[in-house]
């Protein structure tokens, strides 16, 4: 490995090795080196003779401030959270339609929204599950890996970490060995990541450049944490019935896994306020009949375990609730003797005899045998192996004949715990600045219990299957979609207009495993209802979609904040009344109709009475009831939003929301003028955007319109 702490020599480097034409992988998210490509991304700008090809995906851009509102609200909220992370000078471009001929953006998952209208990137997004991308990364002819990682020296060694991004470049570099590929890797150090271990570990050997300049070094892009709505909170109170103890848990990024966690928290930390809760909301078996089997409603006993691509930040609250706790071991025989309760962490001696009736050792210990049961704690880490025998600390030698020598072993080499357990399996993670700071203060025994794995390792069980059946025990894959269909199937991606709203990633697999486990369920979370962007409201739950991510036939459990629809093993007729009964009841009797139209429904059918009520506004109700006596906070875990960008961040959502009207909007602007707000009562609001005393025009327009925002929207 080269090493070098000047940016432009690393990139001669790179051109020198890879040659004209370069074909760049860099990582989903945070990982992403973004000084490096963007001396990449100009070199090949500027020179014609050159090429380049970018296969990412997972772009983080700060918000945008290109509008007068845009720059006051995000221009102070940008410098404080997001502070020197540099933009990636391809996603500039890219936004103004200004990349160069030369040079191609390919993409395999959009920030939810952000790229809709973008005619450039809707043509090169590349539609791939999570454990395909590899495959087709190395199909399009990779020959650069570039990553940002974080560096440690233990005893005398250089250690590098993939932190963030251990989910599919040592797959790629892997991938490319054994089709005889050339590939370059180049690091670039950031010790603001947090060192992370497992798989997420590398030596010098496999970097052929590394760039070490600590003046490059940025912060971690860390958006802030949104706000959780009462719909997200009932969505998040019904999965939470289904996640069993002594199980295994999948959580999907934002409020709706922010509301599942508190939901989870409550249920662990305030049981009986918990079940009160599900008593006032009638969920139970007799509504529910899935929870008869699948649900569970008490504390975590023996706890929770993580087999998640993205270890969202709302993991570390589980983490700190003791719910997040069940650890796995990375061993058949083992893993297996924990399930079956023959065996504890906190071992006895008789531990060896369970692990020759297993024929985990032979009686006859070899040194791989030895390495084996240091590994795992079960042997004492101070023990050495030498001349085929057990060298104790005190000098004193012990023969490998277990049966001879069973006595002396058990008395004196053994440990008294197993190691080498997590408590989460993650390929990659994405947060606030507090979770990065969270897991860069961990103590390193501590921070090893969440293990970072190639996404290939978590994402499907092919390859590894027989362990991965002992450790997710009682699954549960939860995910968010945008769309479901009467039939069962589910959109998650994309629009009936093929727009790409974000990408497959490892939802598909996820649901898959689910019914390859037998005692795992998928878990869809959806919310019941969306404003589109003419102001109207519109159900999610549809007769059909011009999308689809998850087929019918994987179809299995969909929640949403009215209740839960158990679709598994039923026909469409049963689906379609499942469904129908947790959607808004604004659409109840439209999806009966249609679905009746189609067959799928007898016509002499009628909704049951209990599920006629599924109105927002008793969600809402039931949640500002409880936010008053100290529940249910719009912010449950924190943000990094100030308590005045709360509140204008509100006044922008229903600015944006009224737009859709260009009637209400146009009322709402002569309001602005002829209806008198006291403006003292919003002068901290008015500092903040740096209007409290506006002089040029445009100003005081712009103030006009935001203190009635802020009125309308504080009432």
């Amino acid at each position: 490995m080269e090493k070098s702490d000047n940016l432009e020599v690393i990139v001669e480097k790179i051109i020198e090795k890879v040659g004209p034409q370069l074909v760049m992988g860099i990582p989903l998210g945070a990982g992403k080196p973004n000084p490096l490509v963007n001396a990449i991304y100009q070199k090949v700008k500027s020179n014609q003779n050159l090429s380049l090809t970018i296969l990412t995906a997972l772009t983080l851009q700060k918000p945008g401030e290109n509008s007068f509102i845009e720059k006051r609200f995000f221009g102070p909220l940008n410098k404080r959270v997001f502070g020197n992370y540099p933009e990636l000078e391809y996603a500039v471009d890219r936004d103004k339609n200004k990349v160069p001929t030369n040079i191609k953006i390919i993409e395999f998952y959009y920030p939810p929204g952000k790229l809709l209208n973008n005619s450039y990137a809707q043509r090169n997004y590349l539609s791939t599950n999570y454990t395909h991308a590899v495959r087709d990364i190395l199909d399009r002819g990779v020959n650069l890996i570039c990553q940002q990682v974080a560096k440690r020296e233990v005893e005398g060694d250089t250690l590098y970490s993939l932190s963030c991004n251990t989910d599919i470049t040592v797959d790629i570099i892997n991938g490319a060995h054994q089709r005889g590929m050339s590939i370059t890797v180049v690091g670039q150090v950031n010790q603001q990541l947090p060192f992370m271990y497992g798989e997420s570990i590398l030596t010098s050997t496999h970097f052929d450049l590394m760039l070490d300049d600590p003046t490059l070094e940025f912060k971690v892009f860390g958006p802030p944490k949104m706000s959780v709505t009462a719909a997200d909170y009932l969505i998040g109170f019904h999965s939470s019935t289904l996640v069993k103890d002594d199980g295994e848990i999948q959580i999907g990024i934002g409020s709706l896994g922010d509301a599942l966690v508190y939901a989870l928290c409550l249920r662990h930390e305030e049981n009986d306020r918990y079940m009160d809760y599900l008593r006032r909301l009638d969920i139970s078996p007799q509504v529910f009949p899935v929870l008869k089997k699948f649900g569970d409603f008490g504390h975590f006993h023996r706890g929770l375990f993580a087999a998640t691509e993205m270890f969202v930040d709302s993991f570390i609250f589980l983490f700190q609730a003791k719910i997040l706790k069940k650890k796995v071991y990375d061993h058949v025989v083992i893993q297996r003797l924990l399930n079956s309760g023959e065996l504890d962490e906190d071992f006895n001696p008789g531990i060896i005899d369970l692990l020759i009736r297993e024929k985990a050792i032979g009686t006859i210990l070899s040194r791989k045998d030895f390495e084996f049961l240091k590994e795992f704690g079960i042997f004492r880490q101070s023990l050495k192996w030498v001349d085929n025998k057990i060298l104790l600390e005190d000098g004193t030698s012990i023969g490998p004949n277990l049966l001879d020598n069973m006595l002396t072993i058990k008395s004196r080499c053994l440990g008294s715990k197993l190691r080498n357990g997590a408590v989460s399996h993650a390929g990659f993670f994405l947060g606030p600045n507090s979770f990065y700071k969270y897991l860069k203060d961990l103590p390193i025994a501590t921070r090893k219990l969440i293990r970072m794995k190639q996404i290939s390792k978590i994402n499907h069980l092919y390859g590894h299957e027989e362990i991965d059946r002992l450790q997710r025990k009682n699954g549960r894959f939860i995910n968010n979609c945008m769309k479901v269909m009467l039939n069962g199937a589910a959109c998650s991606d994309a629009l009936e207009n093929n727009k790409q709203v974000s990408g497959v990633g490892g939802q598909y697999n996820f649901v898959a495993m689910a019914h390859e486990l037998p005692d795992a369920r998928s878990i869809l979370q959806l919310r019941s209802t969306r404003t589109n962007s003419k102001g109207k409201v519109e159900s999610n739950i549809v007769l059909q979609y011009g999308n689809c991510t998850v087929p019918r036939h994987l179809r299995d459990i969909v929640v949403t904040e009215y209740g839960i629809a158990d679709l598994r093993g039923k026909t469409d007729e049963e689906v379609a009344i499942e469904l129908i009964q947790i959607a808004d009841s604004r659409f109840q009797s439209q999806l009966m109709a249609k679905a009746k139209k189609t067959g799928k429904l007898p016509y002499s059918y009628k909704l049951d009475e209990r599920f006629k009520n599924n109105f927002p506004w008793k969600i809402k109700m039931f949640i500002e009831a409880e936010q008053e006596k100290g529940f249910f906070s719009p912010f449950p875990f924190g943000t990094d939003f100030t308590d005045e960008e709360i509140k204008i961040g509100k006044a922008l959502k229903y600015l944006k929301k009224i737009k859709g009207s260009k009637i209400g909007f146009l009322f709402f602007l002569l309001g602005s003028f002829f209806y008198k707000v006291d403006s003292q009562k919003f002068v901290g609001l008015l500092r903040r955007m740096e209007l409290q005393n506006p002089k040029a025009f445009k100003e005081k327009l712009m103030k006009k319109i935001l203190l009635n925002a802020f009125e309308k929207s504080s009432s």
